[in-house]
């Protein structure tokens, strides 16, 4: 679609909207929060104790590091919950998007935190040369197809788990591999040791059948459970709407054909009709499990939702969530909670961070995007919500979100690390833990549980933050042992509702402990390897007057706030500077990789004793 036709469209699908708001029910956004694309985090509140974990880092300079093959596009992951275990599934091509060959890879997990070695569950699959497509003007020689999947996963009545792939085919540049004349879809089984069952089709495109594709179809299997498996998901109208942009554009088993609503997934309402959501925040309701739309798609009233997709769900405690990038960008990553599963009354964060995009590459959009969250009705064994997202086309993560879903605390910290049971010490604890800049609970040299933070990442940071009560005037009391005086920095902040920070101490990478005063730094003090550091901030947000003591010594006198607050409502440890790049006029389009995007840095690592927070009156 060109330009012009998608402004008409949406154009469309904005006034058929506006007609439809005051007339039947449609999922709209009754709040008043908009994110800030200046900010990448949207100047946004966070959810309180989102925990952002990274589950594969690319590195084509050192492919044992990351997948094992180096390759660099990585993308639309689909995530399940099955048998006790995580699965997630995601494509992969080795630089860019639509640009073979393409495989797909998969990962398990026990506890969402730690994640086994990507293996190839769909590999690349060899395109018979002489291949053409209808719409376009090429043929295939030495080509191998690429993947394109809206969805991964199937749980059966009878609990077999089915993971699919979709073999799109990209003839040269500027083809679509979803526009219809693909090869086919694929499937295979998951048992419960973690093997897998043989490759099949499912589903074959118009041109393509049992006779000229190199697996077979499904109902040859002697596997009657496998057949019966499959065949329950052909039934499953839900399921296969997800299939409608790479299938054949006249499909009978897909209800509702038009390649304009891309990337549906669905819920349930209390009185069992189904809320359908797509791309741009589109929208529908079906009283017939999707056989049948009350309403062709529109965009949902109030919505702000671009080119990326939306998950929508319902949590353990029987209200709704939406996550998607709130913005016509692929930053920040949001939510917003619903009561009854059409009025969405807030707009809160989920990750406000974009590491830099090491290696460039075709179509990879910057920021945290293409939010999937449990496929197939699974549910989580701790009641959170789990999504998954790929950062900047690149690397893959994870998020777990509290439910219920709350953004305020009551309460001042009182964080002993050593007498908290593991479970729950970091629950209120908003994580971004990049792989090679973990953020975790562990026991250290001397045997006690800390607060560990470590960074051997050159282009991203660890972040570990606390959402605390609105506060003027408050004394915060935090011990930290830094295990390196030569190199690393950790920057402590405090933040006010947006995320603007008026107070910045650093353990620099010269053995000083210094303030952000306007301008420069100001030293506080020298600091030593290994030595713990008790460190207490008493702050008047009014008088913008501030003190900082260290092991019971005050240094440096009164500080001044190096910019305003209102009041103070986050804390932070963060081991990098605040990042402004990119912004909301950056090139689309990255096509260079930074120098040496494969190095990392020397190791610094943080132990962090103990938290603790008195609002004062």
């Amino acid at each position: 679609m060109n330009f012009i036709n998608k402004i008409a469209f949406l154009g469309s699908i904005t006034f058929t909207c506006m007609q439809l708001t005051a007339q039947q029910d449609t999922v709209r956004y009754v709040g008043t929060t908009l994110a800030n694309v200046d900010y990448h985090h949207g100047q946004l509140s966070p959810a309180v104790g989102v925990h952002n974990i990274q589950v594969m880092r690319a590195n084509r300079e050192q492919p044992d590091a990351a997948n094992g093959f180096g390759w660099t596009y990585n993308h639309a992951p689909m995530l399940t919950y099955w048998n006790n275990t995580f699965f997630l599934e995601y494509l992969s091509n080795p630089v860019g998007e639509h640009v073979p060959p393409g495989q797909s890879v998969l990962m398990t997990s026990k506890d969402g935190y730690h994640w086994s070695t990507p293996v190839v569950v769909f590999p690349p699959y060899k395109i018979a040369d002489g291949t053409t497509k209808e719409g376009y003007n090429g043929v295939a020689k030495d080509l191998t197809a690429v993947m394109h999947q809206r969805m991964g996963f199937y749980i059966s009545a009878k609990n077999r788990l089915l993971i699919f792939a979709y073999y799109g085919m990209v003839l040269g540049p500027k083809d679509d591999p979803n526009d219809g004349n693909g090869i086919g879809r694929v499937v295979r089984e998951i048992y419960k040791d973690g093997s897998f069952g043989p490759i099949h089709f499912i589903r074959y495109n118009h041109a393509f059948n049992a006779k000229n594709t190199d697996y077979p179809f499904f109902e040859r299997s002697k596997d009657k459970g496998f057949v019966e498996a499959c065949k329950e998901a052909l039934g499953n109208t839900l399921l296969l709407q997800q299939w409608s942009e790479e299938a054949d554009r006249n499909d009978p088993l897909i209800a509702l054909h038009n390649n304009n609503y891309k990337a549906f997934n669905s819920y349930e309402l209390p009185d069992g009709r189904t809320v359908g959501l797509w791309k741009v925040a589109l929208t529908s309701i079906s009283a017939d499990k999707g056989k049948t739309w009350l309403y062709n798609p529109v965009r949902a009233p109030r919505f702000v939702n671009s080119n990326a997709k939306i998950w929508g769900q319902r949590t353990s405690d029987g209200k709704y969530v939406t996550v998607y990038n709130p913005s016509e960008f692929r930053w920040p990553l949001a939510l917003s909670v619903s009561d009854d599963g059409l009025n969405y009354k807030n707009l809160l964060l989920v990750n406000g961070e974009i590491t830099s995009m090491r290696y460039g590459g075709n179509y990879k959009s910057y920021g945290p995007q293409y939010v999937r969250g449990l496929e197939a009705n699974a549910t989580s064994p701790d009641g959170n919500c789990w999504v998954t997202y790929s950062m900047n086309k690149e690397d893959i993560w994870v998020t777990s979100i509290p439910v219920p879903v709350k953004d305020k605390v009551d309460q001042d910290v009182n964080d002993d690390f050593p007498e908290l049971p593991a479970a729950s010490a970091l629950k209120e604890w908003n994580i971004y833990s990049p792989l090679w800049a973990p953020v975790s609970l562990e026991k250290v040299t001397d045997a006690t549980q800390q607060l560990v933070i470590k960074d051997k990442d050159p282009f991203d940071y660890a972040k570990a933050e606390r959402v605390l009560p609105a506060a003027k005037k408050m004394t915060a009391t935090f011990s930290v042992t830094p295990q390196q005086d030569d190199h690393g920095n950790l920057y402590i902040e405090f933040q006010d509702g947006k995320g603007n920070a008026g107070i910045r101490l650093v353990f620099d990478s010269t053995g000083t402990l210094t303030v952000k005063a306007g301008y420069r730094n100001k030293s506080i003090t020298k600091y030593k390897a290994g030595v713990p550091y008790n460190i207490t901030v008493s702050l008047n947000t009014e008088a913008r007057f501030y003190t900082v003591s260290v092991n019971g010594k005050q240094e440096g006198g009164n500080q001044i706030f190096f910019a305003p607050l209102e009041n103070v409502q986050r804390f932070v440890f963060r081991t990098g500077d605040v990042r402004r790049f990119p912004d909301a006029d950056t090139p689309t389009d990255q096509m260079y990789d930074l120098p040496n995007p494969g190095a990392q840095a020397k190791l610094a690592a943080y132990y962090i004793k103990s938290v603790k927070t008195k609002k004062e009156l």
